[in-house]
């Protein structure tokens, strides 16, 4: 049995540079994985009568739509790697989530590396890197970045990576607000936007590089915020909250709506995260650090 953890994403900063003929937005965008995963285990299941089983433990939230197993990524990943590859030993997959659905955190793009990485060592396939993201890139923007993890700056779709150091360490929270949003209708109405302000990326990744927290901190930014806390206003809430509260900075990552606050203090960041619950503002929280490496 193989066992693999899928990491969350936030984006540090998120820029959007044009638009290809086909519709797809390119992005300058400077992604960081955090201490926050699903778990995922891949087993052979001899005399099965199906080639790919997946099943879900646990679901922490029953209140969603369920979705059928066809239209899973970590189905749509093992189902991908077995045709490309002709693969006809049947196998069993077990998801546990945790990381917020809907949320701005890549999670389902997580899961589809993490079932590429899986099934990978499982199946003695033998993929390079390249070869893994390649795969991933036919599922999802992210899903090449989420198979690399650890810090980037990412162009073209998101599938253009170029890997550099993380971030000086410090807490995260994060929050997710009792609210989903669809990435399609946010980058629909941003299309519509003919004024937005962009976020110093360059500036975010000179501090990277210049471990100046900071620096990092002070150049956070996203435009897709102007879609989406324009739609819900509770994600400019639990931002002032934070602050309030002792963040350096809070941003909105990916089109939302989860929201993360930089604290370097480990007890501030859970007095901000009570803070939270008690006026009622986030349905989920979690208190994580960032992470470089990620399982192959």
């Amino acid at each position: 049995m193989i066992r693999r953890k899928a990491y969350a994403k936030i984006n540090l900063a998120l820029d959007i540079t044009g638009v290809k003929d086909n519709g797809y937005h390119e992005l300058k965008t400077v992604m960081q994985t955090i201490n926050l995963f699903d778990t995922l285990t891949f087993d052979k299941n001899p005399g099965a009568d199906r080639l790919i089983t997946l099943e879900v433990l646990d679901d922490p939230f029953p209140e969603s739509d369920p979705v059928p197993v066809q239209n899973n990524l970590v189905y749509k990943a093992a189902k991908l790697v077995f045709d490309t590859y002709n693969i006809d030993t049947p196998v069993i997959i077990t998801l546990k989530k945790n990381i917020p659905i809907a949320a701005g955190l890549g999670g389902g793009s997580s899961d589809a590396a993490a079932t590429i990485r899986g099934l990978n060592s499982l199946l003695n396939l033998d993929l390079s890197f390249e070869k893994m993201c390649g795969l991933g890139a036919e599922l999802g923007a992210d899903v090449p970045f989420c198979i690399m993890g650890g810090t980037a700056l990412a162009g073209g779709v998101g599938e253009v990576l170029k890997r550099i150091p993380n971030p000086p360490q410090c807490y995260l929270l994060i929050a997710k607000p009792d609210i989903s949003v669809s990435t399609k209708h946010v980058y629909e109405e941003y299309d519509k936007l003919t004024e937005v302000e962009h976020p110093d990326v360059d500036g975010l990744v000179e501090g990277v590089l210049n471990q100046d927290l900071l620096k990092v901190t002070q150049s956070l930014g996203n435009v897709l915020e102007y879609v989406t806390v324009n739609e819900h206003p509770v994600i400019n809430e639990i931002k002032d909250n934070l602050k309030d509260r002792g963040a350096w900075n809070c941003l909105m990552s990916g089109s939302g709506p989860t929201v993360f606050g930089v604290f370097m203090d480990h007890m501030l960041a859970a007095k901000a995260e009570k803070s939270l619950f008690d006026n009622g503002l986030a349905k989920e929280t979690f208190i994580t650090t960032y992470i470089n490496n990620v399982d192959t």
